[in-house]
């Protein structure tokens, strides 16, 4: 599931922030269907060598209303992110979330890992990878307290604070895309199927640049034009 502390010390050689590769960040608020987005391009790309979708590791039983992820308690993640068993983890909503040390790697090999996070560690993915592409998946605020609803794990008032959290956090700097999913599933999974053919590209070699990707609804004018599915300058 998780490897040592020697991906960590293997790495450790090179200086960071870690290229060749692209990391995906997906973010956005709890409702607005990140993990249906995640799961749309992972069953259009299932033969896809080149592209990683990463299984985190949370402290929170794993079930069909979930994401599939692996389970550890609280005082083994503790015990795992002391033995650098995680590239990065995070503190959430009274859960524990790591990203496995395997990534590292898979960044530094050239390959595309895609992976669900907080907004709150985009700090440290930037110190970490030298190639990162945000993609903050959004939705109106009725679509997310009808979908938090639907999940039936807090009460009103929780969701409403939720909410209110949410609206509170601003994205910003280079690398970011906006994707509303307010509407069919397959329309926000197309958007998303295009950040990563050139995220792939990019990673190929020569001929492609990386700047932002593509801005979407609700969010500034296009930071690069493309050509051939390549970020160019």
């Amino acid at each position: 599931m998780m490897a040592s502390a020697s991906i960590e010390r293997e790495l450790s050689a090179a200086a960071f922030p870690i290229r060749d590769g692209v990391f995906v960040a997906v973010v956005g608020p709890s409702g607005a269907g990140k993990d249906t987005v995640i799961g749309y391009a992972r069953s259009l790309f299932a033969d896809e060598t080149r592209l990683e979708f990463v299984r985190r590791v949370i402290t929170r039983p794993s079930d069909t209303t979930s994401e599939d992820h692996d389970t550890l308690a609280d005082a083994a993640f503790v015990e795992a992110e002391a033995d650098g068993a995680f590239a990065i983890a995070w503190e959430a909503h009274g859960l524990r979330y790591g990203i496995p040390a395997e990534v590292d790697r898979s960044v530094a090999n050239g390959r595309v890992a895609i992976a669900n996070v907080s907004r709150a560690i985009i700090p440290a993915l930037r110190d970490r990878y030298a190639n990162l592409a945000i993609v903050e998946v959004t939705a109106s605020p009725q679509i997310l307290a009808e979908r938090l609803a639907m999940r039936g794990r807090e009460s009103r008032g929780e969701v409403l604070a939720r909410l209110a959290r949410s609206a509170n956090v601003a994205l910003s700097g280079p690398g970011v895309s906006s994707i509303d999913n307010s509407g069919p599933r397959e329309a926000a999974g197309e958007r998303f199927v295009e950040v990563l053919r050139k995220a792939m590209a990019f990673s190929d070699g020569p001929g492609c640049t990386f700047p932002s990707p593509l801005v979407g609804e609700g969010g500034s004018a296009r930071s690069a034009e493309t050509v051939e599915g390549c970020w160019k300058k």
